[in-house]
């Protein structure tokens, strides 16, 4: 790597993880990033905290330490643990209907559906037929309600589709049924606070000018992108990430409205140093945060043991068979989100940004970045940085 790269970015290496900056060096060398951020914790320890390029397609600042990020879909990860650390208390049956927190759900059909399913993506509600407006889609009740009277798509249980949207509403409105706390408040009381981290499901008006734009969308002008089909916008995923028609607008990721709402699988807002050591704390303990891990050893089994199998049928209507195998509510690593450990789990977002666990080796990874791919099978960013990372623990990754 020349200087001239290396001087774009910035933070902090241990010996040994040198080629991780090497790697995050190099996808700003080959133009793949304008803005970014990664972290890596090893055995509870921040080894590896980089940041580099700019904050805005402007070059108005550089991309710093105390940038925050818009991660799409990483949400989901955050979304899963609360769920995860309820059932870990004995708060929440995720055996038992969803009707028996939330009695309206069982309309048309839902009465048996467990809420392992919503965690899943079982429950085979990932579109809703009502149209609904970005402002009711931001206040949550109006969501709450249309999932309530939705009929599933498909038989709940005999398969399942990625819920991009609905799974935030879905699994949020159990817990606020269950904590009588909204899942912003749930997590920011129950991991945030504890570990210190800087990861919003809600965020506060005063952090407002801190969140670097979005550049770009998943799906280029045009609406066609690498793997899309040309129709598209008429396809079961588009209308899942479509949310009941409320997301027309390509500019909704860079407002404030957008960012101030609570949308739990969707609007969390973070950096790659909070997001790798959410991880890292769930499956044990980090300098300065509780004494034992966020998730007992045994939770961690529980959440990261596969309840899928078979094609998903919200990509599916993409025309290609997408097989990611889903545990209670995390990703586990596969081809589609190659995390590098087996037994790694997490969750990846639109654009590229990621966090997950690989307990095995004791990992918690994180990455950020304002500059979106439009790939759906994998980001070329992103399996470098993780290559790399693996590479300096001596551990072959696996689906690389």
């Amino acid at each position: 790597m020349s200087d001239d790269v290396r001087a774009d970015v910035d933070g902090d290496v241990e010996p040994g993880y040198e080629g991780v900056r090497d790697a995050f060096a190099h996808n700003f060398a080959v133009g793949r990033e304008i803005g970014a951020a990664f972290c890596l914790h090893v055995e509870g320890r921040k080894v590896v905290d980089l940041w580099g390029g700019v904050f805005d397609r402007k070059g108005t600042r550089p991309y710093g330490q105390d940038t925050l990020q818009l991660v799409f879909s990483t949400t989901k990860g955050a979304t899963a643990a609360c769920a995860n650390l309820l059932a870990q208390r004995g708060d929440l049956d995720l055996s038992a209907p969803v009707a028996t927190y939330w009695p309206e759900f069982a309309a048309n059909g839902k009465e048996d559906i467990p809420v392992l399913w919503l965690l899943t993506h079982q429950a085979g509600l990932p579109v809703l037929d009502r149209t609904l407006t970005a402002e009711e889609v931001q206040s949550w009740s109006p969501m709450i309600d249309a999932l309530a009277e939705q009929e599933p798509v498909w038989e709940p249980g005999t398969a399942h589709g990625y819920h991009a949207v609905t799974y935030g509403y879905l699994v949020g409105e159990v817990v606020r049924r269950v904590t009588g706390r909204s899942l912003g408040t749930f997590f920011a009381e129950e991991f945030a606070r504890p570990l210190g981290l800087e990861f919003f499901i809600g965020l506060p008006e005063a952090l407002e000018e801190r969140v670097s734009p979005i550049v770009g969308s998943l799906i280029p002008e045009g609406g066609t992108g690498e793997g899309m089909p040309a129709d598209f916008a008429r396809t079961l995923l588009a209308r899942a990430l479509n949310a009941g028609g409320a997301f027309g607008d390509s500019g909704f990721p860079n407002s404030r409205a957008w960012h101030a709402a609570e949308v739990p699988a969707a609007n969390g807002i973070t950096n790659a140093t909070s997001l790798s050591r959410f991880y890292a704390g769930l499956i044990g303990t980090v300098d300065g945060g509780p004494a034992q891990p966020l998730l007992s050893a045994a939770q961690v089994e529980e959440a990261r043991t596969v309840h899928t199998s078979g094609p998903d049928q919200v990509f599916l209507s993409l025309g290609f068979s997408l097989e990611q195998p889903i545990g209670q509510g995390f990703w586990r690593s596969s081809p589609f989100s190659p995390f590098g450990g087996d037994g790694s789990f997490g969750h990846g977002g639109a654009g590229g940004s990621y966090g997950f666990a690989d307990p095995e080796n004791q990992l918690g990874v994180g990455y950020v970045m304002n500059k979106m791919s439009s790939g759906m099978l994998g980001d070329p960013r992103s399996r470098r940085l993780i290559k790399a990372c693996y590479g300096a623990i001596g551990v072959e990754p696996k689906y690389f």
